[in-house]
C-alpha cells in the first residue's frame, strides 16, 4: 500500500515515491499494487532515525472485548485508536483511502496511523490494514518499533461504539518492496484477522527511501487479553 498526499508543512514527512497502488476487486478482495503494496515513505533527514531509550509503558484500554465474528455477522463499529502496549504506541486512527492516482494516502501526521478504508473494519472477517510511518527528520514516528514486536503479543483497536477488537501478534514479517507479497498481505482470510504495515530494512540515503517493509499480522482472539 502507498500514498501520495503531499505534506503541507516542511516539518512534515515526504513521502518517497511509491509503486502505484491498484484498487481491483478480484475474488472478493482488493490487491493494491502490482509489483508492491508496501509503504515507501522516507525519512526526511538523509538518514535513518537514532533508536530511542526504554519504551514508555502503556496500559491496555478498557471496554467490552469483541467475540469472533458469526458466519452471518451484523458490521462491526468504525476503528477510532490503536493500543499496542509492548511498543508504548498508544494512537487514533485516521481513515486513509486512495488518492486520484490509485495509491493509498499516508498519513499526513507522524503521530497517528491510518486504517486504510478498502479493507474490512477491525475484527471483521478479512484483513484490516492499519499503517503508519517509521520516522521522520523529527525523529522516531508511531510505528518506529512495530518489528520490535513477538509473537503472542496483543494488539487494541477501539471501535466507536466502546468496543475492543482485542488481537495477537502471529508473525512480523520483512519484505523487500519489490517482492511484497501482495496476496498474503491483503487477501482474504477465514477470520478476523490485522495487518500492521510500515517502513523498514536498510535505508538508502542515495535515493531517501527505505528498501523494505515490515509486516506485523495478527488474529482476533475472541477471549479478549489476559
Amino acid at each position: 500500500m502507498h500514498g501520495k498526499r503531499p505534506e503541507q508543512s516542511a516539518r512534515r514527512p515526504r513521502p518517497a515515491r511509491r509503486p502505484r497502488a491498484v484498487a481491483a476487486l478480484v475474488a472478493g478482495f482488493v490487491l493494491l499494487g502490482g509489483a508492491g503494496a508496501g509503504l515507501a515513505w522516507a525519512s526526511q533527514t538523509g538518514h535513518p532515525a537514532a533508536p530511542v531509550g526504554r519504551v514508555r509503558p502503556v496500559a491496555a484500554p478498557q471496554g467490552f472485548k469483541a467475540a469472533a465474528p458469526s458466519p452471518a455477522p451484523a458490521p462491526v463499529a468504525l476503528p477510532v485508536s490503536l493500543t499496542i502496549p509492548a511498543i508504548g504506541v498508544q494512537t487514533s486512527l485516521i481513515h486513509l483511502g486512495l488518492a486520484s492516482d490509485g495509491t493509498l494516502q499516508v498519513p499526513s501526521s507522524t503521530t497517528v496511523a491510518g486504517w486504510y478504508t478498502g479493507s474490512p473494519r477491525p475484527g471483521a472477517v478479512g484483513s484490516a490494514v492499519i499503517a503508519g510511518h517509521v520516522d521522520s527528520y523529527a525523529g522516531p514516528a508511531v510505528f518506529f518499533r512495530l518489528k520490535l514486536l513477538h509473537a503472542g503479543d496483543p494488539v487494541y483497536v477501539k471501535r466507536a461504539d466502546g468496543t475492543l477488537a482485542v488481537f495477537r501478534v502471529t508473525s512480523v514479517q520483512q519484505y523487500s518492496k519489490d517482492q511484497f507479497p501482495t496476496v498474503s498481505v491483503y487477501g482474504p482470510v477465514p477470520d478476523a484477522e490485522l495487518r500492521l504495515i510500515t517502513c523498514g530494512g536498510t535505508f538508502d540515503p542515495a535515493t531517501g527511501h527505505y528498501l523494505s517493509n515490515v509486516v506485523v499480522s495478527a488474529v482476533l482472539d475472541p477471549g479478549g487479553a489476559s
